[in-house]
């Protein structure tokens, strides 16, 4: 292990999630390129580093950093540059330079001990003085906090959130009581800190201990999805996982619901269930609002809508069948209904005609759901505007949120007459808290999905659980019509939904047996994982040219249900961009990390980012404007990488709908390769 001393000249690259940095550090005995995890920081800062030579194949020798100590500038020109590097509010390159000159070899001293001499320098109060000085302390002990924190599993981004909560202090404060972990952090490791808290001599007993052990034992069940847990089992689970009483359990429980953290509830069986209070509050104001809204006066009623139904059909050459008219009447008599069925069951046309009834009648329709691709699609089906709900209801970045406890938030009200929620399978229970508190009373709201596909990424089963009720019309769509029954996909889906085996299996029977059906389905059965990974590529590189005119690029994805091993998407990306987009002169590439980014490659954003901006053709022939701009990029869109610009070290991506996005290089933690995706990503597009 080899060790450097000096100083951060610039910061080539930092991933802004895990840190991960590529910087160029000067030393005594010259430059040299660093890589590795370098959290909180930045230009200026003198290190300590352990590590090794490496050497790149394309950028040449690094130095790669294991570990590494932050200590304070060696000489007053490094000084000057850390005070200068814009991390201190009020401080820039002239500030920096008359302390430095004014204080010399006491300016640490001065800042740390001393702030209100600071105010001798032009400029500077006694206000402007002390917020320097917190800055500088702040800054300095801010990166120590990560090292502590990282035997919790404890990332970057939540080390930042423990410092804004506790202070300078944060390292102190934990270990005087550990279990602050818990109500700071989610997802926190509450085994390691459970192991540090005994370690020091918190009796097994502590009240805190109990209680944070009972919220960690809540939140496994958040992260599967549930909202609430029988307190049958969580006592039992608790007094196994802290070994305590069962009466020790149930006395904090007690405290958690004094305190107002918790709320137990019983049901028609006299269980015990167990919530949150954020959670059983959105759970509430759901129920409350819904039951509100389809109570209300019927004020958005179509009169004689048989009368429209024939109109639709008359013009637009379709035949709605009597569930689709069904459902139609159900929306026109109700102020809240539920429209659900699998594919092909005919959602989309009843979506579709009732746009047509009510735009005709004068009535804004507001068309949405959950995911970018969900309300791309939907756009494409109906020839309308559909928004995702995050975007209808201005919600901001809901799910960059670290606890999950959060849970208010301003929403925009909703001008409209009608509301469609497509993929409404997929809204947790967060998400409709909001979408209801943005209805006004007379609002009609429709709600469309499948209850057969995957739940919500968040917690609750929205949609299941209002049509077990049986308090909102509902309509369900059994019947698959004509034109999709000829697809065996939509077929086969049903069929599994049965429990009913795969027509596709024996191919040479089942097109004797189904001449009407179209031969888009194949089971291949392979158990090899090399095998399978064989028959993926062969696939997705030209062999199914033979059943039609399909572009990888343009037609083919490839879904596998884990991101891990050789059948995983991390592996299967890799290989499918080998075979797809191997690297060429004429592709310029990035190495982010591991990871290489060409041109060309198929791309997916897979968080939130509502500042992107965007451009996209202008295909309105009544406006002037070339481009339509705009901002915010979404989990789970599309694109494809067309060009990768060193010289302004940005990345032009074309996305699925249209628009072109640039990122900069430090914003391609949220981008990944698409080749492959999982099948809950699948559902996201």
């Amino acid at each position: 292990m080899e060790e450097l001393l000096g100083t951060i000249d610039e910061i080539i690259y930092q991933n802004e999630m895990n840190s991960y940095t590529v910087a160029n550090f000067q030393t005594e005995q010259g430059d040299i390129t660093i890589v590795g995890y370098l959290p909180f920081i930045v230009a200026g800062d003198t290190l300590k580093l352990l590590g090794k030579i490496v050497v790149h194949p394309d950028y040449g020798e690094q130095f790669k950093v294991e570990t590494f100590e932050k200590i304070m500038p060696q000489t007053l020109s490094a000084l000057e540059k850390y005070l200068a590097n814009g991390n201190i509010k009020g401080v820039g390159p002239a500030t920096a330079k008359k302390i430095v000159q004014k204080f010399g070899e006491e300016t640490i001293s001065i800042l740390k001990f001393e702030p209100q001499k600071l105010t001798a320098i032009k400029g500077i109060t006694v206000d402007k003085a002390l917020q320097i000085s917190e800055d500088f302390i702040g800054s300095w002990e801010l990166w120590q906090i990560v090292g502590f924190l990282e035997q919790f599993g404890i990332g970057v981004q939540n080390a930042k959130n423990v410092y804004k909560a506790l202070g300078a202090n944060a390292v102190q404060a934990i270990e005087e009581n550990p279990y602050i972990l818990v109500d700071i952090v989610h997802n926190v490791d509450f085994k390691k800190i459970d192991q540090l808290a005994l370690k020091i001599g918190i009796p097994y007993n502590n009240h805190q201990r109990i209680q944070s052990g009972i919220k960690y034992a809540i939140n496994c069940t958040v992260n599967n999805g549930h909202c609430r847990v029988l307190k049958s089992n969580l006592i039992p689970f608790v007094s196994e996982l802290l070994k305590v009483t069962k009466e020790e359990v149930e006395e904090n429980l007690i405290v958690l619901r004094t305190k107002e953290e918790i709320i137990i509830e019983s049901d028609e069986k006299q269980q015990e269930w167990i919530y949150f209070v954020s959670f059983y509050r959105a759970e509430e104001n759901i129920a409350n609002r819904i039951t509100l809204l389809n109570r209300a006066e019927n004020i958005k009623k179509i009169p004689y809508i048989e009368k429209e139904m024939q109109k639709i059909e008359k013009n637009s050459a379709i035949e709605l069948s009597d569930k689709q008219k069904e459902a139609i009447i159900a929306v026109n008599e109700n102020n809240v209904c539920i429209i659900t069925g699998g594919p092909g069951t005919g959602k989309t046309t009843i979506i579709k005609t009732m746009i047509q009834i009510y735009q005709a009648k004068g009535k804004k329709v507001v068309l949405c759901a959950p995911t970018g691709r969900a309300a791309k699609r939907m756009s494409e089906t109906t020839g309308e505007e559909a928004k995702t709900l995050h975007r209808l209801l201005e919600i901001g970045k809901m799910e960059e949120d670290a606890s999950m406890q959060v849970t208010e938030y301003d929403v925009a009200p909703i001008d409209a007459d009608v509301v469609i929620v497509d993929e409404a399978s997929m809204v947790d229970i967060f998400l409709m808290n909001y979408l209801v508190k943005a209805l006004f009373q007379g609002t009609k709201l429709v709600l469309v999905g499948d209850v057969d596909q995957l739940p919500s990424v968040g917690p609750g089963s929205i949609l299941k659980d209002l049509i077990q009720s049986q308090k909102i019309a509902t309509i369900t769509l059994n019947k698959i019509f004509r034109q999709a029954a000829k697809s065996k996909i939509i077929v086969n889906a049903h069929r599994v939904n049965e429990g009913e085996e795969l027509l596709g299996k024996e191919e040479a029977e089942n097109t004797a047996q189904y001449p009407e059906l179209k031969q888009d389905f194949f089971f291949i059965q392979e158990n090899h994982p090399d095998k399978i990974v064989e028959q993926v590529i062969s696939l997705c590189s030209g062999r199914l040219q033979n059943f039609g005119n399909y572009d990888f690029f343009k037609n083919i994805q490839v879904l596998t249900p884990t991101k891990k091993g050789s059948l995983g998407t991390k592996e299967l990306n890799k290989v499918l961009q080998k075979y797809l987009n191997p690297p060429s002169e004429a592709l310029v590439e990035k190495r982010i990390g591991d990871t290489i980014f060409r041109e060309k490659d198929r791309v997916m954003q897979v968080k939130n980012n509502y500042d992107i901006y965007w451009e996209r053709r202008n295909t309105n022939t009544f406006d002037e404007k070339k481009y339509e701009t705009g901002s915010g990029v979404f989990n789970g869109e599309l694109g494809i990488i067309e060009r990768i610009n060193e010289e302004e070290k940005t990345v032009k991506i074309h996305f699925d709908d249209d628009k072109y996005a640039w990122y900069d290089y430090q914003e391609l933690e949220q981008i990944e390769h698409a080749y492959a995706i999982t099948i809950h990503k699948a559902q996201r597009k």
